[in-house]
């Protein structure tokens, strides 16, 4: 582990959650990221880290810490990958990886930005910070099992635009992140399994089994908070939702929806209800 991102601020004093957050946030190694991430999980299962939900943090200016390559280009850029050759399937895992190594990076930036929340808020989004770092490491170890490593293909960056855009606000943060581009991979994910088991990688298909489960306690948290936020703030919660979806210019919702998953996730039934009827 890197020690020098959980060293303590003042000596004798514990580690801070939420500063930690920021360091390991601004940490451009994604294997040290991923490590550390777990590590901070642990100390704070320890109860060697604390919390202070109140104290203002300032935004250095290199956040997220990230490698010089993978190239970031437009989405649109990137390519259809076959999946009839190892090198579209590994094109595939690399992309996965890329998607779990930015949600390392927006799990641990609302940890951090994002103060005076209560206690459990920043207690989720660490659990999901370690699950994500988990994926990562699972899809990356895949990946060099292939002959490749992160940053061979080019990635896009279009889950950290939406972060930095909902900067400003937790509740647009819990809106339009994992209620929306996270709540995506719901309906992405059997196919894209489907697809990898029909070419014959069983081990990416396990790895997607796992990411699908643990992604569905993550647009939970997402949707808990959400409703948690729009009840303090006296919203409601379906309105106030096509609001934040137009004026930040989000993705507007496009089916095919994987519904026992969103219905697992916490999404209700006027929302499910509204997604049917733009299924396609």
């Amino acid at each position: 582990m890197n020690h020098q991102v959980l060293t303590s601020p003042l000596p004798g004093s514990k580690t801070e959650l939420r500063q930690a957050a920021l360091m390991l946030l601004c940490e451009c190694d994604p294997v040290r990221k991923s490590q550390d991430v777990a590590a901070l999980q642990a100390a704070w299962n320890e109860g060697s880290v604390s919390l202070v939900p109140e104290l203002h943090l300032n935004a250095p200016g290199n956040i997220p810490g990230r490698p010089e390559k993978p190239e970031l280009v437009a989405p649109q850029a990137l390519g259809r990958r076959s999946m009839r050759t190892e090198q579209g399937r590994a094109a595939l895992i690399h992309a996965l990886s890329h998607i779990e190594f930015n949600a390392i990076n927006l799990a641990l930036d609302a940890i951090w930005r994002f103060s005076a929340m209560p206690a459990q808020y920043y207690v989720d989004w660490l659990k999901i910070a370690a699950e994500e770092a988990l994926h990562f490491t699972m899809l990356h170890d895949h990946l060099q099992s292939l002959g490749y490593r992160y940053g061979d293909f080019t990635g896009h960056d279009s889950l950290w635009e939406m972060v930095a855009k909902t900067s400003d606000d937790v509740l647009a943060r819990m809106a339009l992140v994992p209620r929306t581009l996270e709540a995506r991979g719901l309906d992405a994910s059997p196919p894209l399994r489907a697809k990898l088991a029909q070419a014959g990688d069983l081990k990416a298909a396990a790895i997607l089994d796992i990411l699908l489960r643990d992604e569905i306690g993550h647009v939970a948290i997402g949707n808990r908070w959400y409703g948690w936020l729009c009840e303090q703030r006296g919203l409601e919660p379906v309105s106030t939702y096509a609001r934040l979806t137009a004026q930040y210019q989000a993705p507007k919702l496009r089916g095919p929806f994987n519904f026992p998953a969103r219905r697992a996730a916490g999404f209700s039934e006027a929302e499910l209800a509204l997604m049917a009827e733009r299924r396609e």
